[in-house]
């Protein structure tokens, strides 16, 4: 019994301890289990990452850039998909024979930077030729070299090419904007932030701009024959929507295609009609006649003495046609006197003169969608003689559109609308819209435009039956600081129809040349304006401005057919 006891009492403790070091084996493995796993988890989120995968990773993931459409709907800008070649130059086997072989595939790579590339054996990632066709890259995969592989990336493409570039703009070769709406894209952060047409697809809803593909095609089209025909170095055009602000049209002269690689364009190139700044001559007396008007300074009664020269100073201010007597409100208009403009403008005095220009906006530089913008050129003092001449439109430079949308504004019940490039809906227009002159004022503009059109300088812009009205300005250049003689910059503003305006226009010619037709002068009213009437004429249908023909009109169109048909007589 002793035993017995002794032998069960002795075997309880052994059992325990074997299960003890069980649990304790079993707690080590799960702890051994647990550490590995840990390391290898902190190894996995803690390693670099592989530069081939970084870089595919970055060209990959991209959401799409959106669309850009006009008004209607029509494509401007898009993505394709696109394959890029690149090598991983740690698995080239052969250097030389790569080179050799990729070279004789795709004929337009440099052998020599190929080579220096593919030399770099720490490198991971080496570009071989971005954005191939389909044919070129099948031909180097079938080539079957190890390390050379390719990914697809998106290009940007242009289906209309030259129509619009400015506006639009372009893009690098990593889809960033560079310039144009395409910029504004990225400023705004529509690539990333955009609502999404497709949320499943990550598809960026479309940009929709105000420009109107066809209106754009004629103006291009009118503003090009312009410029052969007149020998002019350059020129532009736009047309803008006085009730809503929309720019229908910018066309700037010479341009560029958007498709083009490399994208290396000359200062020539450039926007003129916004990031250029100029002197826009007597164009700039539309704005000192409504300052005057509405200042009270003056009526359509008042006359003013422009029997000889203005003197200030040393300083004498002409006319280019000198009536040698007192002209009236609509004379001085119409004839385009610069000793009148000049006496209402000190007449308003110097102050009220400044006052009145930062109110409409042209002592500030114009923002829009397109980044490209310039700031006014403005005289360092402002002086008797500076208001004088500032008067019309000598002494201080500004952007064509914003000399355009003032003009549009003191004829548009004097409510000044910024321009934009994005579709706007007239309601949007209304909230943005700052009253600059009382609409009393801007009735009388609109008189002394039409006026013009039918009795003034603005005549061969008068299409017959859409009531057109504008002013002229011929400003000689500015060339190394000086004022270069028979280098002139021709433009014209106008609108139409005049009894109630809904579209203004702008055209400009850089140095047009004089022709046998033209008797020698290369001023407005011989090439910017029938240019502005020839685009009227073509865009007016388009844009659902309907003509109204009056009994003297009816006549003028009676006199023309004859004339025709005797000319095919």
């Amino acid at each position: 019994m002793l035993r017995t006891k002794t032998i069960t009492e002795a075997a309880g403790p052994p059992r325990l301890a074997g299960q003890n070091r069980i649990r304790l084996l079993g707690i080590c493995f799960a702890l051994a289990f647990a550490a590995i796993g840990g390391q290898l988890l902190r190894i996995d989120l803690m390693k670099p990452v592989d530069d081939v995968n970084l870089e595919l990773a970055r060209h990959q993931d991209r959401i799409p850039r959106p669309d850009i459409v006009d008004r209607n709907g029509n494509v401007l800008a898009t993505d394709i998909a696109v394959a890029s070649l690149y090598a991983d130059p740690r698995k080239i086997p052969d250097v030389d024979e790569t080179v050799e072989l990729l070279t004789a595939a795709l004929s337009d790579i440099d052998a020599a930077d190929l080579r220096r590339k593919l030399l770099k054996p720490k490198s991971a990632f080496a570009w071989i030729k971005r954005q191939v066709s389909p044919e070129e890259r099948d031909a180097v995969y079938n080539l079957g070299i190890p390390g050379v592989s390719y990914i697809n990336e998106r290009k940007r493409v242009y289906p209309q090419g030259r129509l619009a570039a400015h506006t639009v703009g372009y893009v690098d070769m990593d889809t960033k904007g560079i310039a144009g709406i395409e910029k504004y894209l990225d400023n705004a952060g529509a690539i990333y932030t955009a609502s999404l047409a497709d949320p499943q697809k990550q598809v960026a809803a479309p940009a929709e701009l105000s420009v109107d593909l066809r209106v754009q095609h004629a103006m291009t089209d009118e503003v090009n024959k312009a410029v052969e025909k007149f020998k002019a170095l350059g020129g532009g055009g736009i047309i803008l929507n006085i009730e809503t602000g929309e720019v229908v049209s910018l066309v700037s002269l010479p341009d560029y295609n958007p498709n083009a690689e490399p994208k290396v364009f000359t200062q020539e190139q450039q926007n003129r009609m916004l990031s250029g700044v100029y002197e826009l001559g007597s164009v700039i007396k539309a704005v000192t006649f409504a300052m005057a008007f509405d200042y009270g300074t003056i009526n359509m009664e008042s006359t003013f003495d422009a029997r000889f020269p203005l003197a200030i100073g040393s300083a004498r201010i002409n006319d280019f046609h000198n009536m040698h007597r007192f002209l009236s409100v609509p004379e001085i208009f119409t004839n385009s006197s610069n000793i009148g403009t000049a006496r209402m403008a000190l007449q308003v005095g110097l102050e009220r003169h400044q006052e009145f220009l930062r109110r409409v906006g042209l002592f500030d530089k114009l923002e829009t969608e397109v980044p490209e913008t310039a700031r006014p050129i403005l005289p360092k003092r402002w002086s008797k003689l500076v208001s004088a001449t500032a008067a019309f439109g000598h002494g201080f430079a500004v952007q064509p559109l914003q000399g355009l949308s003032v003009v549009a504004g003191l004829l548009n019940d004097g409510k000044l609308i910024p321009p934009t490039f994005i579709k706007r809906s007239r309601e949007e227009a209304e909230v943005l819209a700052q009253q600059i002159v009382k609409p009393s004022t801007s009735e009388k503009m609109r008189y002394l435009f039409r006026l013009n059109a039918t009795e003034g300088s603005a005549g061969k812009a008068d299409v017959i039956g859409y009531r057109i009205g504008g002013k002229t300005g011929t400003a000689e250049k500015v060339v190394n600081g000086r004022y270069a003689k028979g280098r002139n910059l021709a433009s014209f503003i106008g609108a139409f129809p005049m009894d109630k305006p809904k579209y203004a226009i702008l055209v400009m010619l850089d140095e047009p040349k004089a022709l046998p037709e033209t008797y020698g002068f290369s001023t407005a009213g011989w090439n910017a304006v029938p240019t502005a009437g020839r685009i009227i004429e073509r865009v007016a249908p388009i844009l659902g401005v309907a003509p109204q023909f009056t009994e003297a009109d009816l006549e003028k169109l009676a006199k023309l057919e004859k004339q025709e048909a005797l000319k095919k007589h």
